[in-house]
């Protein structure tokens, strides 16, 4: 399991509003703006290995890519992603990370 910069709170925070679509899209985008930029690669990472661009195992290359590739702000670039939610979700299950506590506390 990676050590992560980014809390797997925020990352059930992120799932939880991009499933409520466009009611949330303004809280979303200034969540992920908060964020350093550590935290944004990092997220962006999970949905990658979430929707399998890489496997779990490549987790810090795919961290090191999201920062040298970041051509746009990093909200911009994960709410065009079809399926955000479920790339995350899918991310963090193959990288062993279990959220059961987080989603509880933000429901």
């Amino acid at each position: 399991m990676p050590e992560l910069e980014i809390s797997p709170a925020n990352v059930v925070q992120v799932i939880l509003w991009s499933r409520e679509g466009p009611s949330a899209g303004a809280q979303l985008r200034e969540f992920i703006a908060a964020l350093n930029e550590d935290e944004q690669a990092q997220l962006t990472a999970i949905a990658w290995v979430g929707r399998g661009a890489f496997e779990p195992e490549e987790f810090d290359e795919a961290v090191a890519t999201a920062v040298a590739e970041a051509t746009t702000p990093t909200e911009d670039y994960l709410m065009g992603m079809p399926h955000l939610a479920e790339n995350l979700e899918a991310g963090l299950e193959a990288l062993g990370i279990d959220v059961t506590g987080e989603e509880e506390d933000l429901l």
